[in-house]
């Protein structure tokens, strides 16, 4: 929505603002919405255009927008509601994060806002196309909005983060240069007597005090500059921020320094002290503190980084019936693209010639390259092995499932947990409260403090506020979402939502769907089994020939069967279907018929010469099927989905995780069974109908369990909408499930333990984090503020403070790293 511009009225201001409405078709419906707009409380008119689609609003009362929004919906057609990810550059700290926050939430027509600390963006859903307003609110909040990068030029966008680093290695360097001589001249003298002397005898107790004013000064002003210009400002707008901290702190030791350095008289006798070297070390540790954060913050996109830095920057490309090399962003859709040995795959694509082995472990996780032949998908920033193939380019630029990819992992990374809500409240107050204790702390040492109290106070508030740290609080939980996420998409796991992080650990029993996500998905021939007399070959040569022409998935199955075994098939004549019974026909002079033991009955052959082998197949999951020669039994056979390779594994590693595993599927009880029985599932739920699936979910989730659901994303959607948690099982080359939460693209079973092992990892590292975090301002805060020292007389420096809580942010930032190393059950 843009922004609700004002217009001065005579005893009112007057807002208007423009909504997106889908679904509007002629000018009935252009009636309704305007009548159902202007009834809304607080609207004093509405205009509806139907070309662009768009309503015009006049407020009374900006906070109406809401309601317009309802009357909108409630009129049976749908406000449009965009989602925009703005970068902002200028967030220090968990207090900076909650400012934006509430900042954009005051933009009229802001559904919610959501800040990441860590990646420096804020993700805003609201009901228009100009993102003016939005720009704007984050400005007057005191930082600047970076334009998002084009996704087609991902790589040619300058490294912001290289270039912010480099600035405060410059900065660090500068302030340690001029901080250390500083320091070496006050510490020094009361450290070492031989330095006191040098002191007294070759500079002066005069001027050295001017010296350190001197020293102190280019490092405050030069390179701590930067903790003025944002943290003066938000002062000014009682906003306070971390930098705010930083520069009261260091202001008020390097103020009461300069009154005792020029004008001395006005302190009690014997406070003539200087603190100027506090305030630069202050600084310098500070800097070092946020040079190291920077650093960390890098590796935590490193998945970002990697993934960016898979697409091939050149393509050789069909032009004038020659192939040229050319920028991959020249590609265009359809184009004829050649891929020679040990190249990248530029975009994604059909293959039209040739065939070769693909490396697509990058994209699914999986480390056994994949056949590539005529008809293949191959996707751009895989791998070419030995062979070489043509393939025409199907998805380019932001299309390609690399680019999705993408755009999925840094969604999930911008997103908050539930468990941040409990940051969200604490840093309403945190720096307020901080700021408090400060002014308490210096009235307490005021008052009840020894001998030169003045003193005590002003270096034990400046304690106060160097060491209390909001940073740790605001990166403790984005940090660990960052690099838990890029970690699992390295292993061919995406999480579509954040959340999902967090509501996956809380799973207690994972449903599987059984075809396509427990199976392979497409029937098989497992057993041809042949009577005595009969030889194997010429027998499944007679019924792939019937079969070769029925439609019936199972006819597909032997007939591929025989195919894999290079066994041709015969001309038939006089064929002829059943439903429910089977198929016949006459193959060279030999009546063929193939179908259940309901078939042989009804023709007069008798199949209990293979009974026991029947049952056999029958608890293995399998339904039998019966072959006649000539009216003589001639073969048993059996075709079922077979289970994937990967299945048994995968839920093995579910047990040890502590999970139940329940299968939902069409299969009839006893089939059903017999697969749970072979596979060690503890539930099943069978006969489920495809539209019977959601209850099937709601029912295990009875007694207050929480149910994950496993499916191919496709039929399976309203379960995985349904279910707690729903994890689709992609193809490798199809990632646009919208149902799931979590996909899995390497189609194998085993990322789903992996996903649960990892979602407890990540909740674990968040839950060490936080710990840190407010342990450490509950810990120190109290510390800084002196309470030790009536009891054995311990006091907090000011430097000790700065350097403690540098270290804060780079402990969680280190902590949520070891997500790094996760490696798989």
């Amino acid at each position: 929505m843009t922004a609700l511009k004002k217009t001065e009225e005579r005893d009112f201001d007057t807002s208007w603002a423009e909504f997106g409405i889908d679904g509007m078709t002629c000018a009935s419906c252009v009636r309704r919405v305007e009548k159902a707009i202007a009834a809304a409380p607080g609207v004093q008119a509405a205009n509806v255009n139907l070309a662009t689609e768009r309503a015009t609003v006049s407020f009374s009362d900006p906070a109406a927008a809401d309601a317009v929004l309802k009357a909108i919906t409630k009129a049976g057609y749908e406000p449009r509601i965009e989602t925009r990810e703005l970068r902002i550059e200028g967030m220090t700290c968990a207090s900076c994060v909650r400012r934006v926050e509430k900042a954009l939430a005051a933009v009229p027509g802001v559904l919610d806002a959501s800040v990441n600390l860590a990646t420096e963006k804020a993700t805003v859903r609201f009901t228009g196309g100009d993102v003016a307003a939005l720009e704007d609110a984050v400005r007057k909040g005191g930082y600047e909005v970076i334009h998002p990068r084009d996704e087609a030029g991902a790589t040619a966008e300058p490294d912001r983060k290289a270039e912010e680093l480099k600035k405060l290695g410059l900065a660090l360097a500068f302030a340690a240069v001029f901080t250390l001589p500083l320091f070496v001249l006050e510490m020094g003298s009361h450290f070492v007597p031989a330095i006191d002397v040098w002191v007294m005898e070759h500079i002066g107790m005069e001027e050295n005090r001017y010296l350190q004013f001197a020293l102190a000064s280019l490092v405050l002003f030069g390179p701590g500059l930067r903790f003025f210009q944002k943290g003066v400002p938000n002062l000014l707008r009682w906003t306070p921020d971390m930098n705010s901290l930083v520069v009261l702190g260091t202001t008020a030791a390097w103020g009461y320094s300069v009154i005792t350095t020029f004008f001395p008289d006005l302190l009690p006798e014997g406070t003539e002290n200087v603190y100027y070297e506090a305030a630069a070390v202050i600084v310098t540790l500070i800097l070092l503190g946020r040079f190291l954060e920077a650093r960390a913050k890098g590796k935590t996109s490193q998945a970002i980084k990697h993934l960016v830095g898979l697409q091939p920057k050149t393509a050789y490309v069909e032009r004038d019936g020659g192939f040229v090399e050319v920028p991959v962003a020249n590609v265009r859709r359809n184009d004829i693209v050649r891929i020679r040995p040990g190249e990248k795959v530029p975009v994604d694509g059909t293959v039209l010639d040739g065939e070769s082995y693909v490396d697509e472990s990058m994209i699914t996780g999986e480390p056994v390259p994949v056949k590539k032949a005529v008809g293949s998908e191959v996707v751009g920033g895989t791998i070419n092995k030995t062979g070489s193939f043509t393939f025409r380019a199907t998805k380019i630029g932001g299309d390609t499932l690399l680019a999705q990819i993408i755009r999925m992992v840094e969604a999930a990374q911008g997103s908050k947990l539930p468990i941040q809500a409990l940051v969200d409240k604490v840093t309403g107050w945190f720096l307020p409260a901080v700021m408090a204790a400060a002014a308490v702390t210096f009235v307490a040492w005021l008052t009840f403090g020894p001998d030169h109290a003045l003193t005590y106070a002003l270096v034990n508030a400046v304690a106060v506020l160097i060491i209390a740290c909001p940073c740790a609080m605001g990166l403790a939980t984005p940090t660990s979402i960052m690099v838990g996420t890029g970690r699992a998409a390295e292993f061919g796991i995406l999480f579509r939502k954040g959340e999902a992080l967090q509501s996956l650990r809380e799973v207690d029993v994972v449903a599987l769907d059984k075809t396509g996500t427990l199976t392979k998905g497409r029937p098989e021939l497992t057993d041809f089994d042949v009577a005595e007399g009969f030889d194997k070959t010429e027998v499944l040569r007679l019924v792939a020939s019937v079969e070769a022409h029925s439609e019936h998935p199972i006819a597909e199955a032997i007939v591929a069967g025989a195919k894999d075994q290079d066994i041709g098939t015969a001309t038939v004549t006089g064929f002829e279907a059943e439903p429910g019974f089977g198929v016949s026909g006459t193959v060279g002079g030999h009546k063929v018929l193939v179908g259940a033991d309901r078939a042989m009955t009804a023709a007069g052959i008798d199949v209990s010469g293979f009974a026991a082998r029947a049952e056999e197949l029958g608890r293995l999951g399998r339904s039998p099927l019966y072959a006649a020669v000539d009216g003589r039994l001639a073969a048993v056979i059996a075709v079922a989905d077979p289970i994937k390779e990967s299945t048994p594994e995968a839920i093995k590693a579910l047990h040890a995780l502590g999970l139940k595993v329940a299968m939902i599927t069409g299969d009839n009880g006893h089939t059903a069974s017999a697969v749970a029985a072979q596979l060690g599932i503890d539930e099943v739920v069978a006969e489920v109908l495809p539209d019977g699936k959601v209850d099937a979910v709601k029912r295990l989730r009875e007694g207050g369990r929480k149910v994950a659901f496993i499916g191919d994303g496709i039929n399976d959607a309203p379960a995985l909408t349904e279910a707690d948690v729903g994890l689709a099982v992609g193809t490798g080359t199809d990632i646009a499930i919208e149902s799931a939460d979590v996909v899995l693209m390497s189609g194998e079973l085993t990322g789903v333990p992996r996903a649960i092992a990892l979602s407890h990892a990540t909740i674990r590292n968040i839950k060490q984090n936080l710990f840190w975090a407010f342990a450490y301002n509950v810990v120190l805060i109290p510390v800084a503020a002196g309470v030790l020292y009536p009891l054995n007389g311990t006091l907090l420096s000011p430097v000790l403070a700065a350097a403690a809580m540098g270290m804060s942010s780079v402990f969680v930032l280190a902590n949520a790293l070891r997500l790094r190393t996760f490696r798989t059950v």
